[in-house]
């Protein structure tokens, strides 16, 4: 988009590179839903779904906390590095879907812009599509912020895993011997267990990941809702459809703003005392 000091001229939007990726961006949903697990199964370890790797991981979380070691046995760190490649294939569709949305949210704004020689239904048609793109984009974003968090931090990502619906009495005792941990971690002996150190490490590091993505988005969103509030301003009265669609873009990035600083906030303040957050997550959760 440009200013008024422009004279207003054809914005030369194909309506095939439009519809290629409108296509695309369907075809990447699609992907992010049915891609990942095929992309990292893994055989040779018996994961090739959700419940495979349930099972693989509670009972090689048991065995890890009875080993009384900090590192990671074999069959954990098995199930943890394809936890980590999940997230890490969620994350790079997520980011190319958000990518395509992103372009054809700025192409369909400036069809919509030079639309004034259409019909108002076509341009009614147009203005949908960029609320629809509107909404799809932040959905993306987080998507890619969450499996960003995951793909960098895959063992707490694991852990709602541990807590749901348990039925198995060993690790219903693991689990008890974990709440127990954590709720004397904060006691005047300081006694930590070794397994559950490495567990509040990397709570910690898993809200770190949040914190410093949700920063950098808040960056990026302010930088944007400022630029377009500028061309906004000096964009003519008379230009209607382009203060619209600058308006549009500082209003929902100023919207977009809040949850992301909050995000950061939030983890941020876990990630720097995450005993408590973590004992209170295990209590609430099975």
């Amino acid at each position: 988009m440009t200013s008024s000091a422009a004279p207003p001229h054809p914005a030369g939007v194909s309506g095939r590179v439009v519809a290629a990726l409108g296509v695309l961006a369907a075809a990447l949903v699609v992907a992010f839903v049915v891609a990942p697990p095929a992309l990292t199964a893994d055989r040779a370890g018996g994961i090739v779904d959700r419940r495979d790797l349930s099972e693989a991981l509670r009972a090689a979380f048991v065995a890890y906390w009875r080993s009384g070691d900090r590192d990671l046995p074999p069959d954990l760190a098995r199930v943890v590095d394809y936890w980590s490649r999940y997230h890490l294939v969620k994350a790079v569709l997520a980011a190319l879907l958000l990518t395509v949305l992103v372009a054809l949210g700025f192409r369909l704004a400036r069809a919509f812009v030079t639309a004034g020689g259409l019909g108002a239904g076509k341009r009614a048609a147009l203005a949908s599509a960029g609320v629809l793109v509107a909404v799809l984009a932040p959905f993306s974003l987080a998507m890619v912020m969450a499996n960003v968090q995951g793909a960098v931090a895959p063992f707490a990502s694991l852990l709602p895993m541990l807590t749901e619906g348990v039925t198995d009495a060993e690790l219903a005792d693991t689990l008890t011997q974990v709440e127990r941990g954590l709720a004397e971690s904060g006691g005047p002996s300081g006694s930590i267990p070794p397994a559950l150190d490495l567990m509040i490490d990397d709570f910690s590091w898993y809200h770190e990941a949040m914190a410093g993505t949700a920063a950098v988005v808040a960056v990026v969103l302010v930088a944007t809702s400022v630029l377009a509030w500028r061309r906004f301003a000096a964009t003519r009265p008379a230009d209607r459809r382009r203060r619209q669609v600058l308006a549009a873009y500082g209003l929902l990035s100023a919207l977009l703003l809040l949850p992301a600083v909050a995000l950061a906030v939030a983890n941020a303040t876990t990630a720097a005392d995450p005993a408590p957050a973590l004992l209170a997550f295990f209590q609430g959760g099975w």
